[in-house]
């Protein structure tokens, strides 16, 4: 079978979707590769190490006419234009992107959406969500460190000691459990919260001491349980309290990281404007959510801005900063989930009745098998 790689054009994309070793994978059960000329420069991978790999390197139309494309973002409608009809197509193709999706369905494309994989233990070597969030809450760290005018660990010095930073970290999903990690390694005192009460005893093992916000309703408790390993939306009384207790600790805090996310939902408003106002001068928030709204509302996407003598860093995509071992990682969860959907003998064979494949089939035969709104 014929698989392309394609070089990503989405606007910051640093990502490529196979390195020499899965490509060497697929290769050895007697794949043609064809990886499209700089596809891995941003991500430390030039041409000739795919060429060593036994992989060909051609063109945009050789890699996007492929019988299989892997990608790390969705088409747009120049590269759909170059895919054939029949074409198996799979990436981060966004399953809530109706519009896109559509378009892929009439091109005749068969298309994955790996966002779209349940959270089970099965599916866990192809959670492409998991392995870049873990990626973003590490370099959300780094980016505070980088932001922040102070050490972050104590130091004690001839000149005198310095004081630990304080670092809040609001919302505790991999994102957020990453952070805590990299900042106890920095030396920093560390609080977070989340929604749901089951993640405090992962928080403190990771040495950072849980704000906790109870709940006081079934309601609040129904919602706190999450679904599918995410959180849900909490009703307004929660919020209200939770707004309350987050207020009087970013007041302390000296870098504050907000990994919030709902998928298909505005990110919820984890940091209020006026909590800003009140934040010591020269702290810090980094916004992961900045892509689907941001958890603080003066957060501008793509953008490093200072407002109330507080630096709100909302890079849209993290991952993309830590592009070679992002894409390593991509690259390993893209190939574990070929091996659902390529049988031994290297063809194409597509069992619907797997789950994993099932929920993310986003389109098949000209229609779209899955529609969110």
């Amino acid at each position: 079978m014929h698989i392309g790689v394609p070089l990503e054009t989405h606007a910051g994309e640093t990502r490529v979707a196979a390195t020499p070793e899965t490509l060497k994978k697929l290769i050895a059960h007697g794949h043609q590769i064809t990886v499209q000329s700089g596809a891995g420069i941003q991500a430390s991978l030039p041409d000739h190490v795919f060429e060593v790999a036994g992989a060909d390197i051609g063109d945009a139309a050789t890699a996007l006419g492929a019988d299989l494309i892997l990608k790390v973002l969705a088409p747009n409608d120049a590269e759909l234009a170059l895919m054939k009809p029949g074409a198996v197509l799979v990436g981060m193709l966004n399953p809530f992107d109706n519009a896109t999706i559509a378009k892929m369905a009439e091109r005749g494309i068969t298309a994955f959406a790996l966002e779209a994989a349940p959270r089970t233990s099965r599916a866990q070597s192809l959670d492409v969500l998991s392995s870049q969030a873990n990626i973003a809450g590490y370099k959300a760290v780094l980016l505070g460190a980088h932001h922040y005018p102070r050490f972050m660990p104590m130091l004690m010095t001839a000149a005198g000691t310095v004081k630990a930073a304080r670092v809040l970290i609001l919302g505790a999903g991999v994102a957020g459990l990453q952070a805590i990690a990299t900042a106890k390694r920095l030396g920093a005192v560390i609080e977070a919260s989340d929604v749901r009460p089951a993640v405090k005893e992962q928080i403190e093992s990771l040495g950072a001491k849980f704000v906790d916000v109870p709940l006081e309703t079934d309601e609040e408790r129904e919602c706190a349980e999450g679904v599918g390993g995410y959180a849900r939306p909490m009703p307004a009384s929660w919020m209200q309290r939770q707004a309350g207790a987050v207020h009087e600790r970013a007041k302390l805090a000296d870098i504050v990281i907000t990994t919030a996310l709902i998928p298909g939902r505005k990110a919820p408003t984890l940091l209020h404007a006026a909590t800003v106002e009140e934040m010591k001068p020269g702290s810090v928030i980094i916004d992961i959510a900045a892509s689907q709204g941001g958890n603080c509302p003066l957060t501008e996407v793509d953008q490093v801005v200072v407002k109330h003598g507080v630096t709100i860093v909302g890079h849209s995509n993290l991952a993309t900063l830590v592009p070679a071992d992002a894409s390593a990682l991509y690259a390993r969860n893209l190939l574990d989930f070929l091996k659902l959907v390529i049988d031994k003998d290297g063809h194409l064979h597509l069992n619907l009745e797997d789950d994993i494949v099932a929920a993310c089939l986003m389109c098949r035969d000209g229609q779209v098998v899955r529609s969110n709104g």
